[in-house]
Formats: structure tokens, C-alpha cells, sequence
């Protein structure tokens, strides 16, 4: 939800319809970062639907993706870093290999659809 480099920091919750960009900390760790210059990290639970653009030129050609791509925020179970994203493909990454300067803008955050089928339960 927020890579444990990131703890450091104060933090908030995602929001749903809001736009962020990849940023890297002063802990080197790159994560989410509101739009105009706020530095808080945004912390994503899993499995929330998010869109990125702007995905770097070298990165489109290595996984094969687009630009634009929608994705589902996931925790990596390998690596040195967990917060990561899985494309449509089925293939996962670290927020560290898709660098700074991405937008990524949460279509369907994960605590919200919990919570409608908690409300649907009760009806």
C-alpha cells in the first residue's frame, strides 16, 4: 500500500478520481505523488484500478504496453520493493522501474467497492 521506504513520510489515502504522478523521494524510493508539487506520498491499496500515461518510450517497447495502459495496483511478493502495478497482460512491475513523471489516476479504489458490497450484504 505504501512501499516501507516510504513509512518515513507522512502520508494519506488514495481518493478515488484523483490524478498522481510517479515521484522519487529523497529515500530514492519512487512512489505516488499528488499533481502541482505536493511531496506527500499518496499510499494505493491493492488491487485498486488505476490508468497511467505518459509510460516511458524504452519501458512501451521492453514489456510491450502502451502509453496509456489500465492497470490494477498490486503488492510484489520478490524484489526489494512491493507496490507495484499488473497490466491487462497478466505482467507486474515495481513503481521503481516505471520512474518518475508517470500519471496514474485512480478509476476504482478498492476501499469504496468494499464497501458497496458490504452495503449490498445488508439490504
Amino acid at each position: 500500500m505504501c512501499d516501507f521506504s516510504l513509512e518515513m513520510y507522512r502520508t494519506r489515502l488514495a481518493r478515488e478520481g484523483e490524478t498522481y504522478k510517479t515521484a522519487r523521494f529523497p529515500s530514492g524510493t519512487i512512489g505516488l505523488a499528488p499533481m502541482g508539487g505536493d511531496a506527500t506520498p499518496v499510499c494505493v491499496p491493492y488491487d485498486t484500478q488505476l490508468i497511467l500515461e505518459d509510460i516511458a518510450q524504452d519501458l512501451q517497447d521492453s514489456l510491450p504496453v502502451r502509453a496509456r495502459e489500465e492497470v490494477s495496483f498490486v503488492r510484489l511478493e520478490q524484489g526489494p520493493y512491493r507496490d507495484g502495478v499488473r497490466f491487462k497482460s497478466g505482467q507486474e512491475i515495481s513503481l521503481q522501474r516505471l520512474g518518475p513523471g508517470v500519471r496514474a489516476t485512480v478509476t476504482v479504489l478498492l476501499e469504496n467497492v468494499a464497501r458497496a458490497a458490504r452495503a449490498a450484504a445488508l439490504i
